[in-house]
């Protein structure tokens, strides 16, 4: 590691993050809270690695990023090579460094993390690649020797892109299908522009095609084209379509004036902000209601902080549990409560109260703690329980397996290879709903099974 470092900068240089919008414009804007960090910053930031010799962070974090040498290589103001050392192991460097839970992952995990503060690893590792970007950085495949060989992706999730990405780099063609109008899958639709603004996914498009990746966006497989066709017409199918079907609620969400599903509302959102003309993504606006929110994930964080930015007079988070027990970000939930949300704990949503004119007016509770039935007021509610995979009848042609959760039969011990020998599956279609990190990952090592399979040497 560089000798520039001081033997005990973690010490002298605490941790710090890069500044907030102050707090009256970010609950009124949908741009990214964080501002970026500045070099002298980021290079005291990324001096404070103390480069341990076995680094947890690297083993914690599912794509296994060279965390300790692209943090020494920022520390030397030396972006473009790490930036091009954080792409051996990562297709989506500056998406994981915004949304990735990192206080989960790689800082909770780094050795500082208890006495001194964590090495701030995801904001370090979304300017390295910003800035390469910016001083003209872009992956270098003349080295590259095409291959015989064209995979379809299906699905232009990070799944897909990852797997799409690791395609191209050993010289195989990659075309990627989704029913959306531009890449990134949820990434682009459902999570807010406060967390990832969409100009970093059309930039990530750019290089992508630059590599020499299709996209061939509007398009429904099964009704638009057959799979039937791309099977014939490719020599291997990655599926990547995520988990779309949202965990029901009881409450008629999606169906019931007033109750909503979480993934309509966030996409019908950015449908709106965007004009994306996706058509059936209708605009849920909830400015001036008392809106209930249902869950405590990452997904509920995102409709609460929307709905404060639409204009909404009072937002709640309803959790059948308590704060410690929550599974998203406790970074996310910090935001939120910043942002002025009101949490109410161990409340179970059993239904809802209507006016003579069906209107919502509030939304009815087992309290888990005090064992008795409590009365929310409230005018809308959102549904956020969580996403299932809803594989399409389509496969079942192929025979192509899944459980009885309805996740695709895949696993890494498999390498991505699903029950037909040239058919492969990843993200959350094979896990459920999970990580964009863990998505990534296993795109990267489908692609690989693929490439061994048609005897491409990775």
């Amino acid at each position: 590691m560089g000798e520039h470092r001081k033997l005990y900068e973690f010490v002298d240089c605490k941790r710090q993050e890069p500044d907030k919008q102050v707090i009256e414009v970010r609950k009124e804007s949908f741009a990214e809270i964080y501002e970026s960090f500045k070099q002298p910053n980021i290079k005291e930031q990324s001096s404070r690695c103390i480069s341990c010799g076995n680094p947890y962070c690297q083993w914690k974090c599912p794509v296994h990023n060279y965390i300790p040498d692209w943090l020494d290589l920022a520390a030397q103001g030396k972006y473009i090579e790490a930036a091009e050392l954080s792409h051996q192991t990562n297709s989506l460097p500056e998406v994981c460094g915004r949304v990735c839970p990192q206080d989960r992952l790689c800082e909770m995990a780094c050795t500082l993390n208890n006495d001194f503060g964590a090495v701030t690893i995801g904001q370090v590792e979304k300017f390295i690649t910003d800035t390469a970007f910016a001083q003209g950085w872009r992956p270098d495949l003349s080295n590259v020797k095409a291959q015989p060989f064209k995979v379809a992706v299906i699905g232009a999730g990070p799944a897909g892109l990852a797997c799409a990405d690791v395609l191209a780099r050993n010289g195989i063609k990659a075309v990627v299908y989704d029913r959306y109008p531009e890449i990134g899958g949820l990434l682009t639709f459902g999570i807010p522009e406060f967390k990832l603004e969409k100009q970093v996914i059309e930039r990530r498009r750019e290089v992508f095609e630059s590599m020499g990746i299709e996209f061939k966006l509007n398009t429904n497989i099964g009704s638009d084209i057959s799979f039937e066709s791309l099977y014939n017409e490719y020599n291997a199918v990655f599926l990547g379509m995520g988990a779309y079907k949202t965990v029901d609620g009881g409450l008629g969400e999606g169906n019931a004036q007033g109750v909503y599903k979480a993934l309509d509302y966030l996409i019908g959102n950015t449908n709106q902000l965007h004009n994306y003309q996706v058509d059936d993504a209708q605009y849920i606006n909830l400015k001036g209601k008392t809106v209930a929110v249902l869950g405590g994930g990452d997904t509920a964080m995102d409709c609460v902080r929307t709905a404060t930015r639409q204009g909404a007079k009072k937002v709640m988070c309803v959790y059948r549990r308590d704060q410690e027990a929550m599974p998203g970000s406790r970074k996310e939930f910090n935001h939120a409560v910043e942002e002025g949300v009101e949490f109410v704990w161990y409340h179970q949503a059993i239904d809802i109260n209507r006016d003579e004119s069906g209107n919502v007016i509030s939304l009815v509770c087992d309290n888990n703690k005090s064992k008795k039935e409590s009365i929310l007021d409230c005018d809308a509610v959102i549904v956020a329980y969580g996403f299932r995979p809803e594989p399409p009848s389509w496969l079942e042609q192929k025979s192509v397996a899944y459980d009885e959760a309805n996740r695709i039969k895949a696993s890494e011990a498999s390498g991505y290879r699903t029950t037909n020998s040239k058919v492969y599956a990843g993200g959350d279609m094979v896990r459920g709903a999970d990580l964009v990190v863990t998505a990534i990952a296993d795109g990267r090592k489908a692609a690989l099974s693929i490439c061994e399979d048609l005897g491409v040497l990775v």
